[in-house]
């Protein structure tokens, strides 16, 4: 994240419009902005100008922090010795940030983290909003690397609401991705999809190539997860040539990973290391651990998939190395799996079963965190919105009482109109209480509601199950999770206006379909969730069977000729004061894993007692 300098000094200076070019060029070309950036390091010398000269230092320091971290390290070196002499303060917290991401890039995680906490800390004491954005958004960056999406969620989201205030729309359009990068790795590829598409465009429109290459990339990440194999290989090849058209090396050693990702899906092993040797000679000029780390994971499969196994297993090893190091649950379950892959082709049996369990394990860490911070995020969302309406009104009504106030003292001075005045005060107070009463109801049902389909959403849904789940010695409810079939195909034949008319009869049908006492509503995009009170697995089974039949009833003439609408039902049973939310929630996902599994438009059940089965890669729903 370049950092973004808007204020400019009181009298002007050469050096001020070449830093503003620079982090401008830096979108675009990051050569570019480096040869502005050094122009303005030596106008700034020999105008003398510490601030200035500390800005260009740090402009310097962000290129190089991904580049060359020695000489990045250099650059930080003569900004500490000059920062006494800047009348900036909080130009501390930038140079907190460039240090950060010097330890981010070698691999050290726990550290950057630290640095950038103490960086959000310097610019909050300092009042710098600019410097306060840049270092939110490493910190909300990395968190969500780390695992932590609800805190990195917040993060980003405050960094987007600064940039968009002091109207720096790139870094604002940086920051949205760093929101879907979090959503990628929260498992929600869909909403992640959409929003580096619109980024993209943006991106485009307004020439930065190299914020454009990484969203590209970032698109080609979430379909190699969604395993659309085309797809990715297309955005992958366009990242690359746009890297080697600026020669932005660290963009083409990305795109070389993706590359050979897909050719290893493709059963094409050779090409895939030759463009992995490509991307390894690239990296040599790059301190990043966590991309040395991806390279070396491909290259393991590859090996394998040549049966050069020795070789396979000490690549695996070293990435797996690196990503235990920096804690990232979903490359280690990706390295667990592919070396059990490699040990049983070899017949190391024992270690197969070894790396096999170590994946479960990951996986099923890396379900629950997902499951457990999408609530956080959601009930964090929540608070923080109701504190903000909350407040909104607290300020109309600390305006209305001193509005109060003052014709009180008006009456003091015109005796003979104090009771007119007192009577209309009353009447003022008892409409504003009354209309805080009603707009309070109105939020309240906003809140909790899903303005497309006008069922419960997802935070209402969530709470209630948890206040089901957690009263210890209540009868067990049932848990439904409904998926409509091929729904993306249809938003992208028919378009979002059909697809919302879908949903909408979809949630007609099913309150069709259930019987009260219900909890219904809808977990997001084509997702449903029931929730049947003192109900066993059977007579859940037969719900979700009548929820299948009713959704398939549906006229789907109205909208097109040669298809129908289907829908996919898993199963499960939660026992209060004994299961989770995020135990349940899982089941029932594995029961409609189940589902897609077997064809779709059925209904799969899962219980307590079932045995846990591997973790099903979920396809297009």
């Amino acid at each position: 994240m370049l950092l973004a300098f808007g204020a400019a000094a009181q009298a002007p200076h050469p050096a001020q419009a070449l830093i503003t070019r620079a982090i401008a060029a830096s979108r675009v070309n990051p050569e570019d902005g480096r040869r502005l950036a050094e122009q303005a390091l030596e106008r700034a010398r020999a105008e003398p100008d510490a601030d200035l000269e500390l800005r260009a230092l740090l402009v310097l320091c962000e290129h190089y922090a991904e580049r060359e971290h020695t000489t990045a390290q250099a650059l930080l070196a003569r900004a500490s010795a000059l920062l006494p002499r800047a009348k900036r303060g909080s130009l501390r917290a930038g140079m907190l940030s460039c240090e950060g991401e010097i330890q981010e890039a070698l691999g050290e995680n726990a550290k950057a983290l630290a640095t950038y906490e103490r960086a959000v800390s310097v610019a909050e004491a300092e009042g710098d909003e600019e410097m306060l954005a840049n270092a939110a958004y490493l910190r909300g960056w990395l968190r969500g690397v780390l695992g932590d999406y609800a805190l990195g969620l917040i993060d980003l989201r405050r960094a987007m609401a600064l940039y968009e205030k002091l109207a720096l729309p790139e870094h604002a359009r940086t920051a949205v991705n760093g929101i879907a990068t979090v959503y990628n790795r929260m498992g929600d590829y869909a909403q992640a999809q959409h929003y580096y598409e619109q980024t993209l465009k943006a991106q485009l429109a307004a020439g930065t190539q190299r914020e454009a290459i990484v969203t590209l990339y970032n698109i080609g990440r979430t379909r190699e997860n969604l395993r659309q194999w085309d797809g990715a290989r297309n955005d992958f090849a366009t990242a690359l040539e746009m890297s080697r058209r600026l020669g932005y090396a660290r963009g083409e050693a990305y795109a070389l990973r993706g590359l050979a990702s897909v050719d290893n899906a493709q059963g094409n092993a050779r090409l895939a290391l030759q463009r992995l040797e490509e991307a390894q000679r690239l990296h040599a000029r790059l301190p990043d651990a966590r991309l040395r780390a991806q390279i070396e994971l491909q290259r393991g499969i590859a090996l394998r998939l040549l049966k050069r196994y020795g070789e396979s297993v000490a690549a695996l090893n070293n990435a797996l190395a690196v990503f235990r190091g920096a804690d990232s649950l979903a490359e280690l379950s990706a390295t667990h799996a592919a070396l059990a892959d490699t040990y049983a082709e070899m017949g190391d049996w024992r270690a197969a079963y070894d790396h096999q369990r170590r994946l479960k394990e990951g996986a099923d860490r890396l379900h629950a965190r997902q499951i457990d911070q999408r609530v956080a995020s959601l009930k964090v969302e929540f608070d923080t919105a109701a504190k903000d309406k909350e407040n909104a009104l607290l300020l109309r009504e600390k305006a209305a009482t001193e509005a109060a106030l003052e014709q009180q003292r008006r009456a003091g001075r015109l005796q003979a109109v104090v009771i007119a005045l007192a009577a209309l005060l009353a009447s003022l107070l008892a409409i504003l209480a009354l209309r805080h009463r009603r707009t309070s109801r109105q939020m309240r049902a906003l809140a909790m509601t899903d303005e497309l389909t006008g069922l419960s959403n997802r935070r209402h849904l969530l709470t209630q199950l948890a206040g089901m789940i957690e009263k210890s010695g209540a009868p067990p409810c049932a848990l439904l999770i409904a998926d409509l079939d091929h729904f993306k195909p249809i938003n992208d034949a028919y378009g979002h206006l059909i697809g919302d008319e879908v949903l909408k009869a979809v949630a007609v049908a099913l309150k069709g379909a259930v019987r009260e006492p219900v909890l219904l509503g809808r977990l997001g995009g084509e997702e449903f969730l029931v929730v049947l009170p003192s109900s066993d697995l059977e007579a859940a089974r037969h719900a979700g069977e009548r929820i299948r039949e009713a959704v398939a009833g549906i006229d789907a003439r109205r909208w097109f000729k040669h298809r129908t609408l289907t829908i996919s039902v898993g199963v499960t049973v939660a026992q209060p004061g004994v299961d989770t939310v995020s135990a349940a929630l899982k089941r029932a996902d594995e029961a409609l894993y189940a589902a897609k599994a077997a064809g779709r438009n059925c209904v799969r059940t899962r219980d307590q007692q079932a045995p846990l089965r591997l973790a099903v890669q979920r396809g297009a729903a």
